[in-house]
């Protein structure tokens, strides 16, 4: 279908998110270098020079610098009912919590890591976190601080989309999780899928900088399956992307499930990088858990260049429950220690302000957005 114009952006008009032959629409009709199936699996030498290809296209386009972020999860609460997830609705075994925003933001003001520029503000989906914690969280922060702010809060609807950037906080992370809507319907996957690409299509349209992501290995995907993450990603408004291993998480339907193979993540995060060699692609903590010991060294080696301080208060961390209460807790130091080792260093540059100095330059970070046909989901 022909595109529309929108200011100085292109719109692909699409009906489905179910895209077998995709088509590209970036700034200067570059298309993306798409993986091919034998890339995911890899291994041995040849999985070793595509991961430092990864890298050394990532240190072309961002040098030595790595970003800094801290994260505080304020509520475990969820509407949601995702089966790898054990904040699920149906997980009666959890105390759940709603943070007190005052003591987040004296953490934040006055304890918060020297290495760290920004921060991630993130919940289950739980619009009523939203009003009392984060909004007044993010208005002190932007106050009292020069962090850039993130959020990671699901679907909601677009006022509450509008009250928290005019709050401040800058950049939304919103996963689309799966690209095969049936196993995204399968899985219980937040909301349904056309209104989960359409509000990261509407995000984008009102100035959010955003970041997605998806699970590599989740039990019965298939290659075409992990192929069809790419094909998304590459189509949406994004200047970020993850790839997060699958992790049996306790208390739900998934727990007896085998955990993914971090070959497959991380050739999967090497290939994105390839494929979009100006996205900001996180090491995420999982690594540490599907390759216990050297995972999150092994995602900085693939073209990572984001790495995350967990913040979160001792008291609320085990019930927040994305895969086992035992968690591994990526400290400062030992951030520090995996981008040393890596022969990185910490940017004194925030995200935030780095994707405006690329608006300003008028370097363009992302494909115009496809606009679907759909609802966004109400908070």
């Amino acid at each position: 279908m022909a595109p529309h114009q929108t200011g100085d952006r292109v719109f692909p008009q699409l009906n489905s998110f179910a895209l077998p032959a995709a088509k590209f629409y970036f700034a200067a009709m570059i298309q993306p270098s798409m993986p091919t199936a034998d890339m995911l699996y890899l291994a041995g030498e040849d999985q070793e020079a595509f991961h430092r290809k990864a890298a050394l296209v990532t240190r072309a386009q961002f040098g030595n610098q790595v970003f800094v972020r801290g994260v505080v999860e304020v509520s475990n609460y969820c509407r949601e009912n995702c089966a790898y997830c054990g904040m699920r609705r149906s997980n009666r075994t959890l105390d759940r919590f709603r943070a007190d925003y005052e003591q987040i933001a004296e953490l934040l003001i006055h304890h918060r890591p020297a290495s760290m520029t920004d921060v991630n503000i993130q919940a289950g989906e739980d619009p009523v976190a939203v009003r009392e914690v984060v909004l007044p969280l993010i208005q002190t922060l932007r106050r009292e601080t020069d962090l850039g702010i993130s959020v990671c809060l699901g679907s909601l609807n677009h006022s509450m989309y509008a009250d928290l950037k005019n709050a401040g906080a800058g950049i939304y992370i919103i996963k689309f999780e799966i690209a095969n809507p049936k196993m995204y319907a399968a899985m219980e996957s937040p909301g349904q899928f056309d209104q989960r690409i359409a509000n990261i299509c509407h995000l984008a349209k009102t100035g959010w900088r955003v970041s997605s992501g998806f699970i590599a290995g989740l039990p019965g995907q298939t290659t075409e399956d992990v192929l069809a993450n790419f094909n998304l990603a590459a189509q949406l408004p994004l200047d970020g992307c993850s790839v997060s291993p699958f992790i049996p998480g306790e208390e739900t339907p998934l727990a007896n499930e085998s955990m993914a193979g971090i070959d497959l993540t991380l050739n999967c995060m090497a290939a994105l990088r390839l494929m979009r060699p100006d996205w900001v692609i996180p090491s995420v903590s999982a690594l540490n858990i599907a390759g216990a010991g050297t995972g999150y060294r092994r995602g900085l080696r693939t073209g990572a260049n984001l790495v995350t301080i967990n913040l979160t208060p001792a008291d609320f961390r085990e019930n927040y429950l994305l895969y086992k209460r035992n968690r591994f807790i990526m400290t400062e130091e030992r951030i520090l220690n995996a981008v040393a080792a890596e022969g990185l260093e910490p940017s004194t540059q925030s995200l935030a302000d780095f994707y405006g100095t690329r608006k300003a330059n008028g370097t363009a970070t992302h494909a115009a957005e496809p606009t679907p046909q759909t609802t966004a989901a109400s908070a």
